[in-house]
This record gives structure tokens, sequence and C-alpha cells, in this order.
């Protein structure tokens, strides 16, 4: 039904300033009845961190920060959902407006600032879902204030542990001053030691991954992979936005707001990145392929250039929640006619292709 619907409320909701906008839907989300969502394709399932994805489409983190409607967008049909990013403290973030459509570019810009009602409001929303289907994870990050903001990562990773399938830890986003310092070899590996450590104390076992910003160089990446699989983590998450603006981005008045790029201008470095860094992990650390998804064949092409899972947020600004049926319709039919059984045969099989024509 909702499916339905957003044709019809796209007018109304594009004619809003984009923050009232998402406000708005999360409300409308929050009321829905609950829903189970029609069955995958079994082609489509993905076995990982030992649990059973039952499609490889996944909510990307910022749409959902404060973990409202998780079970809501389970209920559309993502196979998985990362909610957040929190931090130990709640934080406005930065000044509104702070979110802006590039409409013809079909991108988004954002500098929120890691806005966050704080982890008690989260872990006690992802505390009371317990008991309940789907895959939900979160996204975790440090205060912009933080004396010590690898402590405020390991107080997010032990609080939230034992009610999330996975955390991902973001040292990438563009819009907390110093964040991405954090990417740094020394200071990278001192923050995934730690965050492991707390994960094992928990007595949980949910998955450590790392989200990475697709503006790093490729050194900087040798750098970050060898870590990262030094440090034992469970899964790379490629990638964040960026601060580029690509020369060809038609909204040029907007492009010229600070703040992360997301959308399908985001897509060519995003899957040059998650290629190139397939090339350098393999099969070792499983890769989450972000950035500029919003078809099934955009989908497809993250999936050959090395991920096993993907995710997706700025194209359901423009195509709503019907692209989520769309893209797993689309990439079953692929399976089919390469009489494939599973998407495992085609993760990264082009990788070094993408990473050289993209």
């Amino acid at each position: 039904m909702i499916e339905a619907l957003f044709p019809l409320a796209r007018p109304i909701l594009h004619g809003l300033d984009a923050e009232t906008a998402h406000d708005l839907t999360l409300r409308g989300l929050s009321l829905l009845p609950p829903r189970s969502p029609a069955p995958d394709d079994a082609a489509l399932a993905v076995e990982l961190f030992g649990r059973r994805f039952p499609n490889p489409v996944g909510l990307a983190a910022g749409f959902d920060k404060g973990a409202r409607v998780a079970d809501a967008m389970l209920g559309l049909g993502f196979g998985f959902v990362e909610v957040g990013g929190v931090v130990p403290r709640p934080q406005p973030g930065n000044p509104r407006p702070r979110v802006f459509r590039l409409t013809r570019d079909r991108a988004v810009i954002n500098r929120f600032g890691l806005n966050s009602e704080g982890l008690d409001a989260v872990a006690d929303r992802l505390a009371a879902r317990a008991g309940r289907p789907g895959i939900v994870g979160v996204n975790i990050g440090a205060n912009k204030d933080a004396s010590d903001r690898i402590a405020d990562y390991v107080a997010c990773t032990a609080r939230l542990a034992p009610h999330v399938a996975f955390l991902t830890v973001n040292v990438s986003s563009p819009n907390t001053p110093g964040l991405r310092d954090l990417q740094g070899e020394a200071f990278l590996d001192d923050l995934l030691a730690r965050v492991v450590a707390a994960r094992d104390a928990s007595g949980a076992r949910p998955a450590i991954l790392l989200k990475i910003a697709p503006d790093i160089a490729l050194d900087g990446l040798d750098a970050m992979s060898a870590t990262a699989l030094r440090r034992g983590i469970d899964g790379l998450v490629v990638s964040n936005t960026t601060i580029a603006r690509p020369p060809t981005l038609a909204e040029t008045v907007l492009a010229e707001e600070t703040g992360g790029l997301s959308g399908r201008p985001l897509f060519a470095a995003s899957t040059r990145l998650l290629a190139e860094t397939f090339l350098r992990v393999g099969d070792r650390i499983p890769l989450i392929g972000v950035g500029g998804i919003d078809s099934a064949e955009t989908a497809w092409t993250k999936i050959r250039a090395g991920a096993r899972l993907l995710q997706l947020y700025s194209a359901l600004v423009y195509e709503g929640p019907g692209l989520v049926g769309t893209i797993k319709r689309g990439l079953a039919d692929r399976l089919r006619a390469e009489r494939l059984t599973s998407l495992a045969p085609a993760v990264g099989r082009d990788a070094a292709d993408i990473a050289r024509s993209l």
C-alpha cells in the first residue's frame, strides 16, 4: 500500500524542505501496523556473519537515526536495516537547513553533523525489539566535543552489542570536524582494537563493520585494509558520502552547499573504491556496497565489484519504497538469465575491470 501511495505523496513531500519531509515520513512509518514482507526469491539469500539475510538489499544508516522505524522498514522488504548514527550523549547536530535535494542530479547533500538522541534512547528502543524477526544493526560515532573519541565508540559498543546483529564503526562522516582523522593507521588500529575488545567483553557477538570514505587515497586504502585484516573485523562498508563535487552536477548552486554528497553522482567513485577494496582483501573481509544504488543494474554492478551486501538511502527520496522490490526482482532475473543459483559467484568477478573503467 505505501509503495503505491508514494507517487501521490512525493509532490507534497518535495514541496517541503527536505528535513521536514523526512520527519513526516518517519512519523508516518511509525504509525504503520506491523507488516511481514513477502518471501524473497531463495537465490537472493546471503549467509554472512553467522546469519541468513533473506536478500542483500539493506537500508543505510542515516534514515532512521533514532531506531524508531526499523521494523517498518523491514516490513517494506529490506533484507536488513542499519539505524543511527548514534553517539553517547544527545547532540543537536548542525544548524538547519542542513539537507538539500539536488533533484536534477538525483542526489542529496547533508551536513547533519551526527544529530542524535543519544545512546540511552537508542539502546532502549533496540532492547525493546528483542525477539522480533529481522536483521538490525547500528552505526556508531563520537560526540563532536568528546575529549576521547575512541572512548565514545567503546561506550556505544558495550551498550549496544547485546541488541544488534552488527555495529558499524563510522570514522568517515564528513560533517564532524576531525572525525576522518580516525582513518589514519595508528588511530584506526587503536580504535578497532578497543571496539573489538569491548564487543568481546559484552558477551554478545555482533559483527564489527568499518565504514570508510570514498575520498580516501589508494595508499590510505592499503593501510586501512591491512589494519582491518590485522584486527579481525567482520566487514567493510564502502562507502560514506563524499566531499567531492563532480563537475557533471546540474544543480550548480546547491552543489556549493557544504556537506556530504550522496545519491547517483556518488556511484562511480564509491563503486571504484569498492572494487579497489575487493582487490586488496578478496574473500577475507566481506564488503557492503553503498553509494548511488538506484536500480537493479547499479546493484548488480556493486556485486560484481565485490559487494556481498548492499545498502541504499538517497534513492528512496526520488524513487520511493517500491525501489526495494524493483531491485530484488531485477537481481533475481539476472541470476536466472545467467543460470546462477546464488549471488556468490558474481561477487567481485569484475572488480579489476570496474576499478579501471569507472
